[in-house]
């Protein structure tokens, strides 16, 4: 692989963005790709990739070219030739890599492979708490598969197409994909491709959404006719998914603390074809106990850590604090005492999150169940989804029945 000059600088020009002032990668890497029109997949593709590489593998490759932060652009070349060397691209002769010490960069590499921090880059609370909670052997495959980079899986909206109909539009485009057992709804892509420019997309046949994240509005047993309430809705990806389930049928109401998401929930259910969702903004505890024992089904896909989904976010492991943990579990215990309200006898909820810590999962729920508010509940199943078993998101649900 040859390095263009104009594509090094964006992704310089971006990692000065996220590591210094603190943005999130994904808008950084949406507003680099605007920056020229004359780019074609494979710099975009380079542009996005190797920003995305450089930001999971951060401790690593300042551990390596002896840079501490803040970066300046000089720390962030440095950085860059660990990377391109540890992938084998040869440095062209440009000022920034001059006196590059390539022998003692994979030396360093090969001594810093030996101690999992470094190894797999990541804050030293970060790798306690998940040796603490899931025990070395464990924590060690998963935080190794959640530093892989994530598969591109699409949720057909069956509301409007077929998946065999879906898959066989995409693969006239020269867009490969292939089917995933136990997952109904879901298409792998074989590579990566910028599938929103397709009509299909434009036309709301599908959504992008990870295999383990389908899971979920299915482990909610729903059916066409239903009142369900997807309590922490956000921008609406599993709202989407409980629409097709329900075949349109009965009422979702969508709600968030956060009327910014429901509005760009507004315009996707507008895409997909989706009739039945009402949007609710949650701007006081009045639009609970409105609801209080009304509803058949409701899910909570609660607010948490994000750990399950550093694959698709890897700066989360440099913005999230041991703090804001502490804080979290303390509201997801709040969520789902009082959310839980809305289930009706006989009726059941589902509680989620995308991580992958039993404090924010099984701990919770157990929390829950011997409380006032738990009481009258039960467990009937959950799930916990590994993403070095399943190769997707780390994921967590259990589904609770209120007794008739």
């Amino acid at each position: 692989m040859r390095l263009h000059r104009n594509l090094c600088f964006a992704v310089i020009d971006g990692l000065t963005l996220i590591f210094n002032e603190g943005k999130y990668a994904d808008k950084v890497i949406q507003q680099l790709l605007k920056r020229d029109k004359r780019w074609g997949a494979r710099d975009r593709g380079f542009v996005a990739e190797t920003t995305y590489d450089m930001v999971r593998w951060k401790r690593l490759y300042a551990e390596i070219a002896e840079v501490k932060e803040p970066f300046d652009r000089d720390n962030l070349w440095r950085m860059f030739a660990v990377w391109a060397t540890l992938k084998g691209i040869k440095l062209p002769d440009w000022k920034y890599f001059e006196g590059t010490p390539l022998r003692r960069i994979k030396g360093r590499y090969d001594e810093l492979s030996k101690n999992r921090k470094f190894k797999e880059s990541i804050p030293d609370w970060m790798d306690e708490i998940g040796v603490k909670e899931l025990g070395k052997e464990l924590w060690s495959k998963e935080i190794e598969a959640l530093n892989q980079q994530a598969d591109v899986i699409l949720r057909v909206n069956t509301l409007k197409t077929t998946k065999e109909a879906l898959q066989t539009a995409l693969f006239d485009l020269d867009i490969e994909t292939d089917f995933l057992s136990n997952h109904p709804s879901a298409l792998k892509l074989k590579e990566r491709a910028n599938v929103f420019s397709t009509d299909m997309f434009k036309n709301g046949h599908f959504e992008v959404q990870d295999a383990s994240s389908q899971l979920v509005a299915e482990f909610l047993n729903v059916e066409p006719g239903m009142r369900v309430v997807d309590a922490c809705a956000g921008a609406g990806g599993k709202t989407l998914h409980l629409a097709s389930l329900m075949e349109n049928k009965g009422q979702i109401i969508a709600m968030d603390i956060y009327g910014n998401k429901l509005n760009e929930l507004k315009r996707r259910a507008k895409r997909n074809g989706a009739h039945n969702i009402e949007n609710r903004a949650i701007e006081s505890t009045k639009v609970i106990k409105k609801l209080y024992d009304k509803a058949d089904r409701v899910l909570i896909d609660a607010p948490c850590s994000g750990l399950g989904v550093l694959r698709r976010n890897p700066d989360a492991k440099w913005k999230l604090q041991p703090e804001f943990l502490d804080k979290i579990k303390k509201t997801q215990q709040e969520i789902i005492q009082q959310y839980s309200r809305m289930v009706k006898a006989g009726g059941q909820m589902v509680y989620a999150t995308c991580s992958v810590l039993p404090s924010e999962n099984q701990e919770q729920v157990a929390k829950f169940l011997k409380s006032e508010a738990g009481e009258n509940f039960s467990l009937v199943k959950d799930k916990k989804v590994m993403a070095h078993k399943s190769g997707f998101d780390g994921f967590y649900m259990a589904l609770l029945e209120r007794k008739a």
